[in-house]
Parts: C-alpha cells; sequence; structure tokens
C-alpha cells in the first residue's frame, strides 16, 4: 500500500523547523504497520535533516558552521538574482539533502531516541516549503 501527504511549512527565515510531530502524525494516519517512509521537500533553497532534538546548541553551531563555510554575498558566486544569500542557499542544499527515509515499524516513524526531522531554511527572509510525506509499506 502507499499513501502520501502534504504538508506546508512556514519558516521565520534561516534556520530550523522541528517537523517531527507532523511526520509523524502523518505516517501514524496511513495506516501502514510496516514500511518506509520518504519525506521530500520540494525546493531547492531550504534542505531536510535529521538531526539533535534534545538540545537547541546543536542547531545554532549547524548554522554557524555553514554560515562559516558558505558565506553570504561570496564574490565567487554569479548568482544574485534574488540577493546575496541566493546562491548560498542552493549551495548548502546541495551540502545537505532534499530526501529522508525512515523506517516505519509497529504503524510508527521508527526515529531514534534523540532524533528529530527538520526543515532547515537557507534563506534569510521567511518562506512557506512544500514537503511531501510519502509512506509505502503493509
Amino acid at each position: 500500500m502507499y499513501q502520501a501527504k502534504e504538508l506546508t511549512v512556514s519558516t521565520r527565515g534561516r534556520g530550523l523547523v522541528d517537523i517531527t510531530a507532523e511526520v509523524r502524525k502523518a505516517v501514524k494516519g496511513t495506516g501502514i504497520r510496516e514500511g518506509l517512509c520518504t519525506v521530500f521537500l520540494h525546493h531547492t533553497s531550504a534542505s531536510l535533516i535529521i538531526g539533535e532534538n534534545a538540545d537547541p546548541v546543536v542547531q545554532r553551531d549547524l548554522e554557524a558552521f555553514f554560515s562559516r563555510l558558505v558565506k553570504d554575498g561570496d564574490p565567487l558566486f554569479q548568482h544574485d538574482a534574488e540577493g546575496p544569500d541566493d546562491m548560498p542557499a542552493h549551495v548548502r542544499t546541495v551540502l545537505t539533502q532534499l530526501s529522508l527515509s525512515i523506517p516505519v515499524k509497529a504503524g510508527e516513524a521508527d526515529l531514534g531516541t534523540w532524533q528529530g526531522v527538520y526543515v532547515w531554511e537557507h534563506r534569510t527572509s521567511p518562506h512557506r516549503r512544500r514537503v511531501t510525506v510519502s509512506v509505502l509499506g503493509g
């Protein structure tokens, strides 16, 4: 059996938005007991990660690292049609991921104890991001 649900995630600008509860609810709502959940983000300037959900300092450290690794306004980048954060957002997305696979066990998204699912917004201004949660199994 296959089922999918679309989520709309509002971001506040650059940073992480926890969507773990929404993913868990989407998986549970399918009625599928065992299988695989795929979470897919339909954008090129944001990404998905599974990360530490117990200590918010981890999120700040990730953002600090990426700010050092891929700087806004870097003269290396020619693509700046939407501002100095435009190409850096695309690079950040390529370095992370747009799709996640999560096992489904006993009707639940089988995440680890300290794992959360996040949309990582790489643009500095707020956006609405489309995410599809697909579940395949029985």
